[in-house]
Formats: C-alpha cells, sequence, structure tokens
C-alpha cells in the first residue's frame, strides 16, 4: 500500500502533470475571455450591421416539423467569429512579446540511441549525448 501511494505522488506531482493542470486553467480562462469578447463585443457589432443578433428565428416547417436551421447558422458565425478573433489575440500576443514562432515541432530519431527526441533538441534526453539540432 506503501508503495502504490508512493508512486501515486510521484505521477501526481511530477513536472509534466502539474503543467499540464496549470495549461488546462489558463486555457479555460482565456476561453471564457475570448468568448465573452465575441459574445459581448463583436456579435453586439453584428447585430447592429445586419439588424439582429442572431438567426434563432429562422426555421424551415416540413410535414409538421421544424428544421432550426438558423439556431445552426448562430452557432456556426459564432464559431468562426470565435476563431478569427483567437487567431487574432494569438498573433497580437506573438507580435508583443516578441515570438513569432512557438518553437519547432515534432521530434527525430536520435543518432545514438534511436530514441525519438524534439528536432530542436541538442542533447538526447535518453542517453545525454550531443546531437545536432535539425530547427535553429
Amino acid at each position: 500500500m506503501r508503495q502504490l501511494f508512493t508512486n501515486f505522488r510521484n505521477f501526481a506531482f511530477s513536472g509534466s502533470l502539474v503543467d499540464l493542470a496549470v495549461g488546462l486553467a489558463i486555457g479555460a480562462a482565456f476561453a471564457s475571455v475570448v468568448a465573452s469578447l465575441v459574445g459581448d463585443v463583436i456579435l453586439p457589432l453584428v447585430a447592429a450591421l445586419f439588424g439582429q443578433p442572431d438567426f434563432d428565428a429562422l426555421v424551415l416547417t416540413v410535414n409538421g416539423s421544424q428544421i432550426r436551421y438558423g439556431s445552426f447558422l448562430t452557432a456556426l458565425v459564432s464559431f468562426l467569429l470565435l476563431a478569427v478573433t483567437i487567431m487574432f489575440l494569438v498573433q497580437a500576443i506573438r507580435r508583443a512579446t516578441g515570438r513569432e514562432t512557438a518553437g519547432a515541432q515534432g521530434s527525430r530519431e536520435c543518432d545514438h540511441c534511436k530514441s525519438f527526441i524534439p528536432v530542436d533538441a541538442s542533447v538526447c534526453m535518453f542517453c545525454t549525448r550531443d546531437v545536432q539540432p535539425l530547427a535553429g
């Protein structure tokens, strides 16, 4: 039982798991801010231009069944506005911090131990030997 507790403690408080938890918390907070920006600022501007804030009133009736395609259009427009807003915010943050690229992504094989390591690594995390980075 003691070994199980020790293993769980090591797993729960490992650096990558804590980093993941922090990233999820910040991501959730960022998502609510962006959703508020789209819902409370951008969609009312769209409503000012087109006369109504959503298309929920658009309904097609077939054999007594209602097909609410207006609700789908509202969700689609909200998604597109949200995606464009996130794209602009991320670009602005990257320009403001001077980080145009978030770093190289992907992995490659270590020349020495044949383990997979990040493409921009200069030392293999498995065999600790120096490797030539592929991305700079």
